[in-house]
């Protein structure tokens, strides 16, 4: 009779444990290796700043501001109907890479466009934020 060590039942009845061990350490250590980034600690003036931005953004319905946004080649165009402010304020966010966002300043141009320069973009879906500077309004725009 073989030794208990020598027979492959008791290794496959051991592998099952084993790899659930291995696996709760792994989770163990991803979870306290990388940031919680979706938690706020100021979540409560979060809130509230979320409201205003609701707010700006009925203002924009209320004085029928509407927006269409074109990406050209090194160029972010956004023609505005309803109001004509001497600029406009234009934040880029990326869809899944942060580093990626832009704020810019968009003038007016003769075509009565706002026009601002873009440097080479990675591919994907961007929202889109165009407020006057004011402040007073701004619209919101998935865009890719």
């Amino acid at each position: 009779m073989k030794p208990w060590y020598r027979e492959p039942w008791p290794w496959i009845l051991m592998s099952g444990p084993a790899a659930v061990l291995a696996a709760g350490t792994a989770t163990a250590w991803i979870a306290f290796a990388s940031a919680d980034g979706l938690v706020a600690e100021d979540y409560y003036k979060q809130g509230l700043a979320i409201n205003k931005v609701l707010l700006r953004e009925e203002a924009a319905r209320r004085r029928g501001i509407s927006a269409e946004i074109r990406f050209q080649p090194h160029k972010l165009v956004i023609t505005l109907k309803g109001e004509e402010p001497e600029a406009l304020f234009a934040h880029l966010a990326h869809a899944t890479r942060a580093g990626h966002d832009l704020r810019l300043r968009l003038e007016r141009s003769e075509a009565g466009d706002y026009e601002a320069q873009l440097p080479p973009l990675p591919p994907g879906r961007w929202r889109v934020v165009i407020q006057d500077p004011r402040a007073t309004w701004r619209i919101a725009r998935e865009a890719s």
